[in-house]
């Protein structure tokens, strides 16, 4: 697993992610640890290595 840090798109505050490097393409969600709101995740790995990463927030 790859500790990822970013900032939540409805509150600005520092959040991180334990990533899973083994699956090239992904896009999940998950609640922001300090407000709670959606965050829709878009990770790419290439060799298992972090290429892309995207956190939007999700229009409710």
């Amino acid at each position: 697993m790859l500790e990822h840090f970013y900032t939540c798109p409805y509150c600005w505050e520092e959040i991180s992610a334990l990533l899973d490097p083994s699956i090239p393409n992904q896009t999940y969600i998950e609640d922001c640890e300090v407000c709670c709101n959606p965050i829709e995740l878009h990770v790419s790995f290439e060799n298992e290595e972090l290429v892309g990463f995207d956190a939007v927030n999700i229009e409710q």
